[in-house]
């Protein structure tokens, strides 16, 4: 089976652009859906982040505070690298055994930090999800509410737009043509169909 990794820059699409594989029947599996399974109240994984970060990571009903841990990693890289330590393996672990499961030609892992993380040889194309820094920096504020100080922050610990592009098999533009953006996907999904039974 084919694995297409696809990646992009924080607030470059990728999650409009996996609605859009998964509308074309195929199989999309999130590595931030992952994270977000493993971190759940009193899972073990919890546990080994607040003894990192400590208990202002955990809100008072037991779950992981997001906010706060982003704001607590990015400030501190050496924390961050030891989040990501813990993180990255178990996500791997379970989007490889996902992918074990499925009968389909090709599926999409969709890994924000595809190429940070060193996961690229999990799959056997990149395809990044690609928008000006401008564009978005202004979704993320109107999605997070954000500042911008704190998502330039966040673009910076990322691998640069164009380190990200020059990796890539494939690039889809996203600069909110919503239109132009699924004539991408559908041309895309033809040809990994195409390269799945080759």
């Amino acid at each position: 089976m084919l694995i297409v990794g696809l990646t992009g820059g924080i607030g470059s699409g990728k999650s409009t652009v996996s609605r859009m594989f998964e509308t074309q029947g195929t199989v999309v599996i999130d590595a931030d859906v992952i994270s977000h399974e493993l971190t759940r109240a009193s899972s073990p994984v919890l546990g080994k982040i607040q003894s990192i970060f400590g208990d202002t990571v955990i809100t008072p009903e037991g779950e992981l505070n997001r906010a706060a841990l982003r704001e607590s990693a990015f400030a501190r890289p050496e924390l961050r690298n030891r989040l990501e330590g813990i993180i990255h393996p178990l996500v791997r672990r379970e989007m490889l055994r996902r992918a074990s499961a499925l009968k389909s030609p090709y599926c999409i892992f969709s890994i924000p930090l595809l190429i940070e993380s060193n996961m690229a040889d999990l799959v056997d194309r990149i395809l990044v999800v690609d928008a000006d820094e401008s564009l978005r920096i202004r979704r993320i504020e109107e999605r997070s509410g954000l500042d911008e100080t704190t998502i330039r922050r966040i673009i910076s610990a990322q691998v640069s737009d164009e380190d990200r592009r020059s990796q890539a098999d494939d690039i889809i533009l996203n600069d909110n043509d919503l239109d132009q953006v699924e004539a991408q996907v559908a041309k895309l999904h033809r040809l990994y169909l195409t390269l799945s039974h080759s």
